[in-house]
């Protein structure tokens, strides 16, 4: 996946990707890993702006929206069974703005939302014998998809999401006036929407678009300028582009790609 950061700092274990049928949820993921003794893995991640719901062996979140790099310390053996949502879904799950939820996670019980004890129970049932099986995996799915189904396609919800995937599949997009003009809204009034329904802004969508191509073009071409990357993803120049990059990623373009290909 474009904003999994694979290979920056370790080996990827294997992931199970599933797509979605209800209207709320994109799709479902399920990593399984078994890391040698002594040996831990971290994992990093620029996140779409999706919510998500996470079910693992020892717990179980509702996650808001990352701002920056999100990551996590593989050690061991487990698995972990998570929901990605639609942009939108997120305040349904919630009761209310997603603002509060933005770089934080609430434990599933917490939510009025669901009955997160049952779906816990079932999820890791199903898990606990083989979690690589696809039967235990189309046997978690069935679980959250009945659990997701009443998740309302609103007209505000359908703009939110609509915004957000024209953004995430429009290289040209670079600027928030861009997005009022495609889409018939104010500035403020987008800023508004988005703070609510996903916790974040609209230069925030465009940053992280830019981000994620960035590292996708970083893994793929050894050989790319940076200079001519940064004008190809709308940044003023070079300097700007290794700012903005490495205050997200910990690493300079340069020493990303470097890492990168030497693995």
């Amino acid at each position: 996946m474009r904003g999994h950061l694979a290979g920056m700092l370790a080996p990827t274990p294997p992931i199970y990707r599933y797509p979605a049928m209800v209207a709320g949820v994109r799709y479902y993921w399920i990593p399984v890993w078994d890391i040698p003794e002594g040996q831990s893995w971290p994992q990093r991640t620029l996140p779409f702006p999706h919510p998500l719901v996470v079910v693992a062996d020892s717990y179980a979140r509702f996650y808001g929206v990352a701002s920056g790099l999100s990551g996590v310390e593989l050690s061991g053996s487990g698995w972990a069974f998570g929901t990605a949502f639609k942009p939108s879904s997120g305040v349904h799950l919630a009761g209310g703005s997603m603002l509060d939820l933005t770089d934080r996670w609430v434990d599933l019980s917490s939510l009025h939302s669901l009955d997160g004890a049952g779906i816990v129970e079932r999820i890791r049932s199903a898990m606990t014998p083989d979690p690589h099986v696809q039967a235990a995996h189309q046997e978690g799915i069935a679980v959250l998809e009945q659990a997701f189904a009443a998740i309302p396609a609103d007209p505000e919800g359908q703009l939110v999401d609509a915004v957000c995937e024209w953004v995430e599949t429009t290289p040209g997009a670079c600027r928030v006036g861009q997005i009022c003009d495609r889409f018939g809204v104010g500035e403020r009034q987008l800023q508004r929407l988005l703070e609510r329904r996903i916790g974040l802004t609209p230069k925030w969508l465009i940053r992280r678009r830019r981000l994620q191509e960035a590292a996708q073009a970083l893994r793929v071409m050894t050989d790319v300028a940076l200079a001519d990357l940064a004008h190809e993803l709308g940044y003023a120049d070079q300097a700007h582009f290794t700012r903005d990059f490495t205050a997200v990623v910990g690493l300079s373009p340069r020493r990303f790609r470097d890492r990168d290909h030497r693995r």
